[in-house]
């Protein structure tokens, strides 16, 4: 039986340009820093980078540590002088290595794994360099690409177009891939005699051209339309989460009303997973399986169990583990805490920093006091216990497992296991004196 030639697989490297200052945003963040789903657009990139290239090499501008600690542990590169594209992927001409490169940017962050890697694939004999393209509904500014017999010949970028190319619908979406070597060639002989008097990247392009042959890949608008401006990162957004509502229902989650319902990119949700309209999710959200989320709550930085119950109007801020079967009604907000399995906050209460165990039934409009304006403190609450409603907790404080803690009590001292607290002022009745005040409060208005 013959056996298919093994293809010898050439070293990748991925260089991401990131420099941008995104003047158009209007931001003092950097463009790569604008979010969409809740995490940044070049660790958004880089997540899907990560699963083609070998190695990868990010370039900034000056004083912008906060992309390089969102790269780690990737290499930066700065570029200290903003001289276009090219410039900017020159200076990491030393990091190329030995076998193919690609050029990607940090503001096409919806490019997917699948086309990155049609990117990168071996090259057909005589083919120098390969890039991508779209046909955007409105071209606008884009670089138009000038092909014959259906290979590129050029770039040319928009404010040096004349009209009839700027009327080419095929447009360049940055992103390209070539040898390393012929890479850094082509980038040691660019030019800066354009519109801008800055080194295009697009350059490389003619160059290569004359060499051999340059081929596309033609994708989406949706996955290569760059984010320049305020409006496009909306438009950028809208297509992300337009991806994962789809990515959701077809791992088995309901989404009553998908297009109410916002998740961030890593959100986790698992098969008969409900989810009910106006539910939004930040960062770092995992729900197992048949877990039912109600309208209008919030979830950030948490993990629900099995067959919990959260909503509506809940909010789960960062650090909460729910147990499964647990139960978090309306208008209830838990922080860094662990509710047991079983346990039940359903109304109008804050717990915070808490850890609740199973079978725990904490009463309506209940709080952990668990700031004391200097340090937060920890409330240890045991199994099966029940917390009357309005009961506040003040931290540092445990209540032991079997406890039965009597309503509009202010808790201050421990509760053993089993015992019964009371902590409230004694009711006194006053016979008479009711109608004496209400009388009195009738007189004086109509004094007034």
């Amino acid at each position: 039986m013959s056996q298919t030639p093994s293809v010898t697989r050439h070293e990748v490297t991925a260089i991401i340009l990131a420099a941008g200052l995104g003047t158009r945003m209007k931001s003092s963040l950097p463009k790569a820093m604008h979010p969409l789903g809740g995490v940044p657009m070049i660790k958004l990139l880089i997540e899907k980078a990560a699963q083609v290239f070998d190695r990868i090499i990010v370039v900034v501008g000056p004083d912008m540590d906060d992309i390089a600690s969102c790269v780690t542990p990737h290499k930066v590169i700065v570029q200290n002088e903003r001289a276009g594209t090219g410039h900017a992927a020159r200076q990491a001409a030393a990091e190329f290595g030995g076998g193919d490169v690609a050029i990607l940017y940090a503001d096409n962050p919806l490019i997917s794994v699948p086309l990155m890697q049609q990117l990168v694939a071996p090259r057909p004999d005589g083919v120098m360099l390969r890039l991508l393209a779209m046909r955007p509904k409105d071209p606008g500014q884009y670089g138009r690409l000038v092909t014959s017999g259906g290979d590129v010949q050029r770039i040319i970028e928009w404010k040096d177009a004349m009209e009839d190319e700027r009327a080419i619908p095929l447009c360049n979406a940055g992103m390209l891939c070539a040898a390393a070597t012929d890479m850094r060639r082509w980038l040691a002989a660019l030019t800066h005699d354009n519109a801008q008097g800055e080194y295009y990247l697009t350059d490389v392009v003619e160059q290569a051209a004359g060499e051999g042959r340059v081929i596309y890949i033609e994708g989406s608008e949706a996955e290569l339309a760059g984010v320049n401006s305020r409006a496009e990162l909306a438009a950028a957004e809208r297509t992300l989460q337009e991806q994962l509502r789809a990515a959701a229902m077809a791992e088995g989650v309901t989404l009553i009303a998908p297009e109410t319902v916002f998740l961030a990119a890593d959100t986790e949700l698992s098969p008969d997973c409900v989810i009910e309209p106006h539910v939004v999710f930040g960062p770092g959200v995992r729900l197992g399986r048949g877990v039912h989320v109600r309208a209008f709550s919030h979830l950030e930085g948490c993990i629900v169990g099995e067959d919990a119950r959260i909503g509506p109007f809940a909010r789960l801020r960062p650090g909460t583990v729910c147990a499964s079967d647990a139960h978090i009604g309306n208008f209830v907000e838990l922080k860094a805490t662990q509710l047991g399995q079983g346990s039940k906050v359903n109304h109008l209460s804050y717990i915070g920093d808490a850890e609740i165990g199973a079978g725990t039934n904490i009463g309506a409009g209940s709080i952990t006091c668990n700031y004391d304006g200097v340090f937060k403190h920890k409330t240890s609450i045991g199994d099966h216990a029940f917390i009357g409603s309005n009961t506040i907790m003040v931290a540092p404080i445990r209540i032991g497992d079997a406890t039965l803690v009597a309503a509009g009590s202010v808790l201050t001292d421990n509760v053993a296991d089993t015992d019964f607290a009371v902590a409230r002022a004694r009711q006194v009745a006053k016979s008479g004196r009711g109608q004496q005040m209400q009388d009195a409060l009738k007189a004086k208005k109509e004094k007034s």
